[in-house]
């Protein structure tokens, strides 16, 4: 994988991440640099882990599979790259644990729901739970990236810088435009990730060089 392909895996990945910052950005009265970063480290660290933790879990039984690899790598990819372009459609709005009534400028987001609808923090107890579940789809990546013999550090290092800094915009975007980028950037993310799945499964092929 060059790096060319690892930089677009990388923002496809970070999209999840990218849109729950917007629904973060959409609820704070004022956005700073610092807030902005706060919200990138916690995507970008987890998103940089999760897919190391899926590394090493996959290297114990990596080479009992090698003929068909590639085949789970395509498998995993278009599955997370699905379910991403399938959500997008869904419309579901932003997390209700950050998206208080008087701010929210989506009509079908369940943070309507909220009860004490205050903006809300940045504390562990909010952001880790928002972090760990963006970052769940980088552990089935950081099993192709076993299946591929990707050099790891890079990879995610290049994976968690890449996902912290879209999280940064993404929080001054949903501060300053609302929720209106949210579902393209899940839907741009799928499609992303298909089209790496389809290109890594036709390149073991033979069909396309790799």
């Amino acid at each position: 994988m060059n790096l060319v392909e690892l930089f677009i895996l990388a923002v496809g990945l970070s999209m999840d991440a990218f849109a729950v910052a917007i629904c973060t950005g959409l609820t704070m009265k004022k956005t700073t640099v610092k807030k902005a970063m706060i919200v990138g480290l916690y995507f970008g660290i987890f998103q940089a882990v999760m897919p190391l933790i899926g590394y090493f879990a996959a290297t114990w039984f990596a080479d009992k599979i090698i003929s068909y690899d590639h085949w789970i790598a395509f498998a995993l990819l278009c599955f997370l790259g699905g379910r991403m372009i399938f959500e997008s459609f869904k419309g579901g709005g932003c997390p209700d644990r950050v998206c208080p009534v008087e701010t929210c400028k989506d009509r079908n987001c369940p943070g309507g729901k909220r009860p004490d609808n205050k903006e809300a923090t940045l504390k562990p107890d909010e952001m880790l739970p928002l972090a760990l579940a963006t970052s769940i789809d980088a552990l089935a990546v950081g099993v192709s990236f076993a299946f591929l013999q990707v050099n790891i550090v890079p990879a995610v290092s290049f994976i968690g810088i890449t996902t912290f800094a879209l999280s940064m915009i993404g929080v001054k975007i949903g501060n300053v435009f609302g929720t209106r980028f949210k579902s393209k950037a899940e839907l741009a993310g799928g499609i992303i990730l298909v089209l790496i799945g389809l290109k890594i499964l036709l390149g073991h092929l033979g069909i396309i060089p790799l």
